[in-house]
Protein backbone atom coordinates (compact mmCIF):
# COMPACT_ATOMS: atom_id res chain seq x y z
CA UNK A 1 0.00 0.00 0.00
CA UNK A 2 3.02 2.29 0.18
CA UNK A 3 2.76 3.65 -3.39
CA UNK A 4 -0.97 4.26 -3.47
CA UNK A 5 -2.14 7.71 -4.38
CA UNK A 6 -3.65 9.55 -1.40
CA UNK A 7 -5.79 12.09 -3.31
CA UNK A 8 -7.59 12.30 -6.66
CA UNK A 9 -8.63 15.31 -8.72
CA UNK A 10 -11.84 15.51 -10.75
CA UNK A 11 -10.32 14.03 -13.92
CA UNK A 12 -8.99 11.06 -11.93
CA UNK A 13 -12.36 10.57 -10.22
CA UNK A 14 -14.02 10.59 -13.65
CA UNK A 15 -11.53 7.95 -14.86
CA UNK A 16 -12.83 5.75 -12.04
CA UNK A 17 -16.41 6.42 -13.16
CA UNK A 18 -15.43 5.26 -16.67
CA UNK A 19 -13.98 2.04 -15.21
CA UNK A 20 -10.38 2.92 -16.03
CA UNK A 21 -8.84 3.45 -12.58
CA UNK A 22 -9.16 -0.03 -11.06
CA UNK A 23 -9.65 -1.97 -14.31
CA UNK A 24 -12.64 -3.69 -15.95
CA UNK A 25 -15.06 -5.42 -13.59
CA UNK A 26 -13.73 -3.62 -10.51
CA UNK A 27 -14.88 -0.75 -8.30
CA UNK A 28 -16.33 2.08 -10.32
CA UNK A 29 -17.92 5.39 -9.35
CA UNK A 30 -21.13 6.59 -11.02
CA UNK A 31 -20.88 9.20 -13.75
CA UNK A 32 -22.27 12.72 -13.29
CA UNK A 33 -24.85 13.74 -12.34
CA UNK A 34 -24.93 10.85 -9.81
CA UNK A 35 -21.27 11.32 -8.91
CA UNK A 36 -21.59 13.28 -5.68
CA UNK A 37 -18.10 14.73 -5.20
CA UNK A 38 -15.50 16.60 -7.24
CA UNK A 39 -12.32 15.36 -5.61
CA UNK A 40 -11.01 12.87 -3.09
CA UNK A 41 -8.80 14.82 -0.72
CA UNK A 42 -7.41 12.01 1.40
CA UNK A 43 -7.25 8.21 1.39
CA UNK A 44 -5.30 6.51 4.16
CA UNK A 45 -5.40 2.77 4.91
CA UNK A 46 -4.42 3.30 8.55
CA UNK A 47 -6.35 6.49 9.33
CA UNK A 48 -9.67 7.13 11.04
CA UNK A 49 -10.82 6.53 14.61
CA UNK A 50 -10.36 2.78 14.25
CA UNK A 51 -7.03 2.82 12.42
CA UNK A 52 -8.63 0.75 9.61
CA UNK A 53 -8.81 3.44 6.97
CA UNK A 54 -10.38 6.76 6.09
CA UNK A 55 -11.41 8.47 2.88
CA UNK A 56 -12.44 12.12 2.55
CA UNK A 57 -13.90 13.99 -0.42
CA UNK A 58 -15.31 17.39 -1.36
CA UNK A 59 -18.25 18.56 -3.47
CA UNK A 60 -18.48 22.17 -4.69
CA UNK A 61 -22.07 23.36 -4.43
CA UNK A 62 -23.42 25.74 -7.06
CA UNK A 63 -27.02 27.00 -7.34
CA UNK A 64 -27.42 25.37 -10.79
CA UNK A 65 -26.97 21.76 -9.60
CA UNK A 66 -29.62 19.48 -11.13
CA UNK A 67 -31.37 18.47 -7.89
CA UNK A 68 -32.11 22.01 -6.68
CA UNK A 69 -34.51 22.59 -9.59
CA UNK A 70 -36.70 19.59 -8.73
CA UNK A 71 -36.26 19.11 -4.94
CA UNK A 72 -38.30 21.13 -4.06
CA UNK A 73 -39.84 23.85 -6.25
CA UNK A 74 -39.60 27.05 -4.24
CA UNK A 75 -37.63 25.32 -1.45
CA UNK A 76 -34.46 23.89 -3.03
CA UNK A 77 -32.46 21.42 -0.94
CA UNK A 78 -30.10 18.57 -1.79
CA UNK A 79 -31.91 15.26 -1.21
CA UNK A 80 -30.52 13.49 1.85
CA UNK A 81 -30.31 10.24 -0.09
CA UNK A 82 -27.67 11.81 -2.37
CA UNK A 83 -25.41 12.55 0.60
CA UNK A 84 -25.90 9.01 1.83
CA UNK A 85 -25.14 7.69 -1.65
CA UNK A 86 -21.90 9.72 -1.72
CA UNK A 87 -20.80 7.92 1.45
CA UNK A 88 -21.55 4.55 -0.19
CA UNK A 89 -19.69 5.70 -3.32
CA UNK A 90 -16.63 6.52 -1.23
CA UNK A 91 -16.85 3.21 0.64
CA UNK A 92 -16.77 1.30 -2.65
CA UNK A 93 -13.95 3.46 -4.01
CA UNK A 94 -11.88 2.72 -0.90
CA UNK A 95 -12.30 -1.05 -1.37
CA UNK A 96 -11.10 -0.71 -4.98
CA UNK A 97 -8.23 1.51 -3.83
CA UNK A 98 -7.17 -1.29 -1.48
CA UNK A 99 -6.83 -3.49 -4.59
CA UNK A 100 -9.86 -5.67 -3.85
CA UNK A 101 -11.56 -7.12 -6.96
CA UNK A 102 -15.20 -6.80 -7.93
CA UNK A 103 -17.92 -4.24 -8.60
CA UNK A 104 -19.21 -2.27 -5.63
CA UNK A 105 -22.82 -2.38 -4.48
CA UNK A 106 -24.35 -0.60 -1.52
CA UNK A 107 -25.88 -3.20 0.78
CA UNK A 108 -27.20 -1.41 3.85
CA UNK A 109 -26.65 1.15 6.52
CA UNK A 110 -27.46 1.40 10.17
CA UNK A 111 -28.71 4.63 11.71
CA UNK A 112 -28.74 7.74 9.53
CA UNK A 113 -29.27 11.23 10.98
CA UNK A 114 -29.91 14.46 9.10
CA UNK A 115 -29.45 17.58 11.24
CA UNK A 116 -29.06 20.19 8.50
CA UNK A 117 -29.52 20.90 4.80
CA UNK A 118 -27.53 21.71 1.70
CA UNK A 119 -29.10 24.68 -0.11
CA UNK A 120 -27.99 26.71 -3.15
CA UNK A 121 -26.25 29.07 -0.68
CA UNK A 122 -23.97 26.28 0.59
CA UNK A 123 -20.43 26.55 -0.76
CA UNK A 124 -18.67 23.29 0.10
CA UNK A 125 -19.77 19.82 1.16
CA UNK A 126 -17.17 17.55 2.75
CA UNK A 127 -17.52 13.81 3.32
CA UNK A 128 -15.61 11.44 5.54
CA UNK A 129 -15.88 7.67 5.74
CA UNK A 130 -14.01 5.89 8.54
CA UNK A 131 -13.65 2.13 8.26
CA UNK A 132 -14.45 -0.27 11.06
CA UNK A 133 -13.80 -3.48 9.18
CA UNK A 134 -12.93 -4.87 5.75
CA UNK A 135 -13.95 -8.52 5.42
CA UNK A 136 -12.34 -10.61 2.72
CA UNK A 137 -14.21 -13.85 2.12
CA UNK A 138 -16.45 -15.04 -0.72
CA UNK A 139 -17.49 -11.40 -0.73
CA UNK A 140 -15.33 -8.38 0.05
CA UNK A 141 -17.33 -6.25 2.48
CA UNK A 142 -16.50 -2.80 3.84
CA UNK A 143 -18.18 -1.58 7.02
CA UNK A 144 -17.73 2.08 7.92
CA UNK A 145 -19.20 5.12 9.62
CA UNK A 146 -19.61 8.30 7.60
CA UNK A 147 -20.31 11.99 8.00
CA UNK A 148 -21.12 14.91 5.76
CA UNK A 149 -20.41 18.58 6.46
CA UNK A 150 -21.89 21.66 4.81
CA UNK A 151 -19.58 24.68 5.08
CA UNK A 152 -17.78 23.03 8.01
CA UNK A 153 -20.84 21.96 10.03
CA UNK A 154 -21.64 18.24 10.34
CA UNK A 155 -25.18 17.78 9.03
CA UNK A 156 -25.41 14.04 8.18
CA UNK A 157 -24.08 10.97 9.94
CA UNK A 158 -24.44 7.33 8.95
CA UNK A 159 -23.36 4.30 10.96
CA UNK A 160 -22.49 0.87 9.60
CA UNK A 161 -22.41 1.75 5.92
CA UNK A 162 -21.97 -1.58 4.12
CA UNK A 163 -20.68 -1.99 0.60
CA UNK A 164 -19.83 -5.31 -1.03
CA UNK A 165 -17.68 -6.07 -4.05
CA UNK A 166 -19.14 -8.65 -6.40
CA UNK A 167 -17.23 -10.44 -9.15
CA UNK A 168 -18.90 -11.40 -12.41
CA UNK A 169 -19.50 -15.14 -12.59
CA UNK A 170 -17.61 -16.82 -15.41
CA UNK A 171 -20.01 -18.39 -17.90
Amino acid sequence: MGNKQSSYDYDEVLSCARGELFGPGNAQLPLPPMLMFHRITDVDAEGGRNGKGIIRAEFDITPDLWFFECHFMGDPVMPGCLGLDAMWQLTGFYLGWLGEPGRGRALSTGEVKFTGMVTPKTGLVEYGVEFKRVMRGRLVLGIADGWMKADGETIYTANDLRVGLFQDKAS
